[in-house]
């Protein structure tokens, strides 16, 4: 879940770089906290890499596509358990010994699965690196917002989802690195313990958020040391001239809290729903958050290498060199969305992800689709070269109508060794017009890939040679491109801006549950659905999701630009099925 925390306008930016040489501290405190956000990003993209070596080590993980998913998936179910286990450590321990814990088990989880002897050691590392992420994916954004100057809060916050996009664009640096390393994906996993111990030894340096100090205080109505640290702490963040008032106002703010708490009632789901602003709030974010998830984004992200030997390119480092360019579209993405989601409108710029998103899906769906009806034949001469064929292909009734696609799909003991690539049309000196030369379709194991290799040919077990794989590399980039300044974006704005104040917490909590879950089915189901209906049907599927989440933003998504977030309430309140979304209907005190 790469994709976002809400983003800040530029002025703020032009605020963090002047506070950069007045007020070096804050940013400390920030980028310290903000490697939490790095972490998340960084497990999220070194798997897709670390995993195409994975299956050359395990031979259970090559074959078994469940396997396969659950390294990947466990990580996310961990991360439900984190973001629930974290408010709790958060609230009861203070932000600072939250992100130390949860740096503790992603340090632990990367040494499990660095020395991992198995898939299910590797699995149950997996988990222990969820469970941190899902910490730090809560602690690192709130220790930094809770000890930010107002001014700048949400340009440094926005930091987190920079860092996070950084992450994953490090990941696959570093993923490359590794490639002709000895026990390439072990140091690809374990290095992320690295900055997992750094952040560890930066925290011990740095204070605990002066507002949960000041919580702390006021709850148990005592005058102690915390406060004294708290107030040094604030003289430390804000200007001489603004600090009293600060302290006066984080003491007022905290006394209204602790009232509104005791003198509440119990909120519970029945009257969530009954309240027409927040069932209206509830639609309109967390259907967003689960659109952006089922129209397939993290599949890229987890599982980018494998799409790109999908579309037909073979080499494990080739496959790492490509996707590198889909991280960085990625965190230039998150970048672009500052400049246009307060200028554009979140409804508008959500609209026209979506039209960029069904587009490149469709494009994705076409080259795919060619791929696999234009793989190359093969060969029965090819094949008696080879002393391991594929027993499937020799108990066939027609081997003479057998294609590359046709041997990969037979069974996961088969693979696709390709014709000479002095021949080949992917040689450099060869031209795209010629056809595929036909191949041989030989047993999948270790001894096979050598000899194929050896003899000037390329080993394929994911996806064919193809004519088309560069169009699917154009529709995974504009795929990105388009996703990540809208959808990525906008989901996570709308949720911060939607719920009314008394209903925050528990409709954010609502909304994270629900796009950690769906997160967690779409990766754990993508290869499965690839294998049984094929790469390119699964990107239609994505495709038709993608056309439903329009007509869904255009009926129950409101354009909150310029709305007060205290009448942001009165907007749901009066609001009904909107279908001409252009059109201003909020009568209120806006200006947009």
């Amino acid at each position: 879940m790469e994709d976002g925390v809400p983003g800040a306008d530029i002025s703020a930016f032009r605020e963090c770089l002047s506070l950069s040489w007045k007020n070096p501290y804050v940013l400390r405190l920030a980028f310290s906290a903000g490697i939490g956000g790095l972490l998340f990003g960084y497990d999220t993209g070194v798997i897709s890499g670390a995993l195409l070596y994975i299956r050359d080590e395990f031979k259970a993980v090559d074959r078994k596509t469940w396997l396969q998913e659950a390294i990947v998936s466990t990580a996310i179910a961990g991360a439900i358990i984190g973001a629930s286990v974290g408010g709790w450590i958060n609230d009861r321990f203070g932000r600072k010994k939250g992100i130390v814990v949860a740096d503790a088990l992603f340090f632990i989880g990367s040494v499990i699965m660095a020395a991992a002897s198995s898939p299910v050691v590797l699995i149950v590392g997996r988990v222990f690196v969820g469970i941190g992420v899902g910490m730090a994916s809560m602690a690192s954004p709130l220790y930094i917002s809770e000890a930010s100057p107002t001014r700048v809060r949400g340009a440094l916050v926005s930091l987190n989802s920079f860092l996070v996009t950084g992450g994953q664009f490090l990941s696959y640096l570093i993923n490359l690195a590794f490639t002709k390393t000895p026990g390439t994906w072990r140091w690809m996993l374990g290095v992320a313990a690295v900055p997992a111990l750094i952040q560890v030894l930066l925290m011990f340096t740095l204070p605990e958020s002066p507002r949960w100090l000041y919580r702390k205080v006021r709850l148990s109505s005592l005058m102690d040391c915390r406060e004294e640290e708290a107030q040094e702490i604030l003289k430390k963040i804000y200007p001489p001239e603004e600090v009293e008032g600060e302290i006066q106002a984080l003491k007022e703010s905290i006394d209204m809290e602790i009232k509104e708490t005791e003198s509440s009632e119990k909120v519970g789901m029945i009257k969530l729903l009954r309240t027409k602003a927040v069932r209206r709030g509830l639609y309109a974010g967390t259907g967003l958050l689960i659109f952006q998830q089922f129209v397939g984004i993290n599949t890229v992200m987890y599982y980018s290498p494998t799409i790109v030997q999908l579309a037909g390119f073979a080499s494990n480092r080739t496959a790492l060199l490509l996707s590198l360019i889909t991280s960085g579209l990625n965190a230039f993405g998150s970048i672009l969305s500052i400049y246009f989601i307060d200028k554009t409108g979140r409804k508008k710029l959500a609209l026209i992800s979506l039209f960029g998103v069904v587009f490149s899906l469709a494009m994705l769906t076409v080259a795919f689709r060619e791929s696999e009806m234009h793989s190359p034949m093969v060969s029965s001469i090819e094949t008696s070269q080879f002393n391991n064929t594929c027993p499937d292909y020799n108990a066939a009734v027609n081997p003479g109508k057998w294609s590359c696609m046709t041997c990969l799909k037979a069974s996961p003991s088969c693979g696709f060794c390709a014709a000479d690539d002095k021949l080949n049309p992917f040689h450099p000196s060869s031209s795209y017009q010629h056809h595929l030369l036909p191949g041989a379709c030989l047993i999948s194991n270790d001894v096979t890939k050598k000899l194929c290799g050896s003899d000037h040919r390329a080993w394929y077990t994911r996806g064919c040679p193809s004519k088309y794989g560069w169009a699917a590399l154009i529709g995974l980039a504009l795929y990105i491109i388009f996703f990540s300044p809208g959808m990525g974006t906008v989901p996570w704005v709308v949720n911060s801006e939607i719920y009314p104040l008394r209903y925050r917490g528990v409709c954010g909590g609502i909304a994270s549950t629900a796009v950690w879950i769906s997160n967690l089915i779409v990766s754990e189901s993508f290869l499965s659905l690839t294998e049984a209906i094929g790469t390119a049907w699964t990107f239609m599927l994505f495709g038709i999701v993608a056309i439903v989440a329009i007509f869904f933003v255009i009926v129950y998504v409101p354009e909150t630009k310029g709305v007060p977030m205290e009448e942001v309430e009165k907007m749901l309140e009066q609001r009904s099925l909107q279908f001409k979304f252009w059109q201003k209907r909020y009568s209120g005190s806006e200006k947009q």
